[in-house]
């Protein structure tokens, strides 16, 4: 049987795709990209937002016709939205032949089997909160960056979250486990690896922590960068920066919402954090790593949030100069606490402060990369450019997209390129020297 997956949301359910690929591809199933040779549709999903449930559940509707053409056909849901809504799903849409939770992958190729035979509604999303895959490694689908999970759950409960609802409680995988699975994507031709979790910097494992993993990552032959995704501020560390910046392989960059410039407004958040010790990592992070650029999200009307509060928010971004602010207007998510604040702030109000930060991040982003023409910056290439098939792109070590004239036999290489321009969010350059290659 052939399976094609079909992938919303994050980074996470991205590695957890790649995941389900190896285990299904271990029972004799054929991962497919063309749908229309698909004998199983899976669509793995997201909760994070509204919105995103309401695009997958119309994307299922769009694919139901197909089994007018193909009886045989089954379609499953995956992922966060899956283990939210469990069975109601099949209410929502009754074509839909199961449901997984995000702890029972394993069990995915005997659903499948199972509802072959019985042709029936199967779901299974039973919480395991012991649940970290173990040993099964992700069929990666990229072919220069590579994701790798170091832990799963979360236990913050911010109060506008899903995710510790569905993804259920912090568990880490072992550093034996990591360290295998990293060397082996190196070894295989991956020299991009970008560590994964909802916290990463509260990795833990018997009394290990992040730290100490990425300076173990950071010996790997294999690799030559590092990155990771997402980082908690309560939870990141002196000794965290101090490993970021003696570590050779650990890219200038980091991901750190600050969801809110208030105090009071992170606190209804439940945030664990005050602006001001926000303010001081951000101090010592460009202290320690002067050219490390530093990403961000921003939540926009956050129930109760004044126009003062608001305010603050805009200073604290003008204040930091983010090198991109992923923003958002406050959307409520039925379960989570902020959902049944009386004091919701109305929709225009949310829309109206959400284009005022845009717009500023705009201005910021711009400017900083106008900051880097005439640098010299190493260059990841990864593909071929879309609007010339003379020129290549890739990343640079702080997580910039970077063109210039090239070949695709750059592709996979390390090139040093001055940066000559700035247009949108992507560097322009010109090559300088080739330094090495992905084997």
């Amino acid at each position: 049987m052939k399976f094609y997956i079909e992938t919303y949301g994050c980074q996470m359910n991205i590695s957890d795709s790649e995941l389900i690929s190896s285990i299904l591809s271990k029972d004799q199933f054929i991962h497919t990209t063309k749908l229309n040779e698909a004998d199983v549709i899976i669509f793995n999903t997201c909760s994070v937002r509204k919105h995103a449930e309401d695009r997958v559940i119309g994307r299922i509707a769009q694919e139901i016709s197909r089994k007018r053409y193909n009886p045989n056909l089954k379609i499953g849901v995956i992922g966060c939205m899956a283990q939210r809504l469990g069975e109601k799903l099949h209410n929502i849409n009754g074509k839909i032949d199961f449901v997984v939770g995000v702890d029972q992958y394993k069990k995915i190729p005997e659903l499948i089997h199972n509802s072959v035979e019985k042709d029936e509604f199967l779901s299974n999303t039973i919480v395991d909160h012991s649940e970290i895959y173990h040993e099964l490694y992700p069929t990666h689908s990229g072919k220069y960056n590579a994701f790798v999970t170091i832990m799963r759950g979360c236990n913050n409960f911010c109060t506008y979250c899903i995710v510790p609802y569905t993804r259920g409680r912090e568990r880490s995988r072992s550093i034996e486990d990591i360290l295998r699975e990293v060397e082996n994507v190196g070894n295989i031709g991956f020299k991009d690896v970008t560590l994964l979790g909802q916290n990463v910097n509260s990795y833990n494992f018997n009394n290990k922590n992040f730290p100490e993993l990425l300076e173990q990552i950071n010996e790997i032959d294999s690799i030559k960068r590092i990155r990771f995704v997402t980082s908690h501020p309560k939870d990141l560390s002196d000794d965290l920066i101090k490993v970021m910046a003696d570590s050779e392989k650990v890219c200038e960059h980091i991901h750190l919402p600050l969801q809110s410039g208030d105090n009071d407004v992170l606190k209804r958040m439940k945030r664990g954090y005050t602006i001001e010790h926000y303010l001081e990592i951000v101090k010592k992070l460009r202290e320690n790593m002067p050219e490390i650029a530093i990403t961000t999200d921003i939540i926009a009307g956050f129930p109760g949030e004044t126009d003062n509060q608001f305010q603050k928010t805009y200073d604290v971004m003008k204040k930091i100069k983010y090198d991109y602010a992923f923003t958002f207007k406050y959307s409520p998510r039925e379960g989570t606490k902020a959902a049944d604040f009386t004091n919701q702030i109305q929709e225009d109000i949310r829309l109206k402060r959400l284009q005022k930060l845009i717009k500023l991040q705009e201005s910021i982003t711009l400017a900083k990369y106008q900051d880097q023409i005439g640098k010299t910056k190493e260059i990841y290439v990864e593909k071929i450019s879309k609007k010339s098939d003379k020129e290549v792109a890739g990343k640079s070590r702080d997580f910039k997209i970077t063109v210039f004239k090239g070949s695709k036999n750059l592709i996979g290489k390390f090139v040093k390129v001055k940066i000559t321009d700035a247009v949108g969010w992507t560097l322009k350059g010109e090559s300088i020297q080739e330094i090495g290659d992905r084997r």
